[in-house]
């Protein structure tokens, strides 16, 4: 059973324990994002500055990859010994490859070793992004009162969008603190640096915790997950579909959206992109709220049928030069993600039993935003060149909606009012 009796500062705590993590992601997957360009000089030198870039990329890509082994592997490790011990390790493992970047020497010291040594550390990383998101999910979950389980886990979800923002705040500082040829010399490896303080402050508020250690009841997850359980992965996997290949297309590629079609400043974009982020920081306590007083079907059913029916219109909107207008239409697609992860939060944990909580959500979850979300920038641009059409992203948006709108109506049950074993 899980520890509902805690006192209000451990409560704290737990929460704090849950979002740290996330902020971590996120802050690093904005960082590498932001000083991509010089990363690509800097460790994928080539005749083309465009192939540099893109080899960058590649790098970040790999993470993704292996995010679903990652799922396993952590979720293995809070099934077995217990969710505060799986967090805790995760932290660490994204922190010290996030700092260890920020030491490396580039292709000009050692050659042909810099771009391996970059690959390997984002790997390493992907693994354990891989089980931090959802083992934060299931930790708040599991240790939130009965009626407050989606106002609880919300806070790992809006530890992950602060991540963003702090990301791109300090690499935006230090962009306009140091001289440009300084910024490609030494500059651009502060923020990773920088990480090693968010690393220790998630390490001691986590390690800190004393608290139920929930342990599961089975000895091979990963054998019962697929064995016993695969229709409940895949229908969870199914369900965050929709969520992950929205979150991506809000966030991540509404920016080069804006500067590549509409033809706008990059500064623009990404102003307009931390106002949707600091909207959906201020939705996502609503919803959650709304998710615990009257379920998460109807919130799961509204926010997909809005990214369902709202996508092509809201492509429409930000396919503009009328900043009020493209800010409309982003705020639709914040509007459909807050409705979603108000009620996914909690119904991820509670659709699944105890015995293998962790392993199952982690490979679900993983594998639907590895696969489908991460690659959604990918396929926009794929969409757009291949047909001319600057609206065509927007389909791909509404069908993996349609996807998990469909899920949320047939395949899962109302979760709001059950217990957790």
């Amino acid at each position: 059973m899980a520890d509902n009796t805690i006192s209000a500062p451990t409560r704290r705590r737990v929460i704090l324990a849950g979002l740290i993590g996330n902020v971590m992601e996120w802050y690093d997957f904005a960082v590498y994002g932001y000083f991509a360009t010089v990363i690509g000089q800097q460790f994928f030198p080539t005749d083309d500055p465009a192939v540099s870039l893109i080899a960058a990329f590649g790098a970040f890509a790999a993470g993704f990859l292996v995010r679903p082994l990652g799922g396993l592997i952590f979720g293995r490790i809070g099934d077995l010994v217990g969710r505060q011990r799986a967090l805790t390790i995760s932290v660490m493992a994204m922190a010290i490859p996030t700092v260890l970047i920020g030491c490396l020497p580039t292709y000009e010291t050692i050659g042909a070793a810099a771009p391996v040594a970059i690959v390997l550390l984002r790997i390493v990383q992907g693994l354990s992004v891989g089980g931090e998101y959802t083992s934060s999910l299931v930790f708040l979950a599991e240790h939130a009162k009965p009626d407050s389980r989606a106002r609880t886990a919300i806070w790992g979800m809006w530890g992950a969008t602060a991540g963003i923002l702090m990301g791109s705040a300090v690499g935006a500082l230090i962009s306009n603190l140091i001289r440009e040829d300084l910024l490609i010399r030494w500059g651009w490896r502060l923020p990773f640096l920088f990480g090693a303080l968010v690393a220790a402050t998630g390490y001691l508020i986590r390690h800190g915790i004393h608290s139920e250690a929930l342990v599961s009841a089975s000895k091979k997850p990963i054998r019962d997950t697929f064995g016993k359980h695969g229709l409940l992965v895949l229908r969870v996997a199914l369900l965050n579909v929709g969520l992950g290949v929205g979150f991506y297309a809000a966030f991540v590629y509404a920016v080069t959206y804006i500067k590549t079609i509409d033809k706008l400043p990059e500064r623009i974009a990404l102003d307009l992109n931390t106002a949707s982020m600091v909207l959906l920081l201020i939705i996502l306590p609503v919803t959650a709220w709304l998710s615990d007083r009257y379920g998460r079907k109807p919130l799961l059913i509204a926010g997909n049928a809005l990214l369902t029916f709202g996508a092509v219109p809201f492509f429409h909107m930000m396919h503009s030069t009328d900043l009020t207008r493209i800010f409309l239409g982003e705020c639709g697609f914040v509007l459909s993600i807050g409705l979603i992860a108000g009620g996914m939060v909690a119904a991820n944990v509670e659709l699944f039993p105890a015995a293998i909580r962790c392993t199952g959500l982690a490979f679900a979850y993983n594998a639907s935003i590895g696969f489908f979300g991460g690659t959604t920038p990918m396929i926009a641009t794929w969409l757009i060149t291949s047909t001319g059409n600057s609206i065509a992203p927007a389909y791909w948006v509404s069908a993996t909606g349609a996807i998990s709108l469909l899920t949320a109506i047939f395949l899962i049950r109302e979760t709001r009012f059950s217990a957790l074993d």
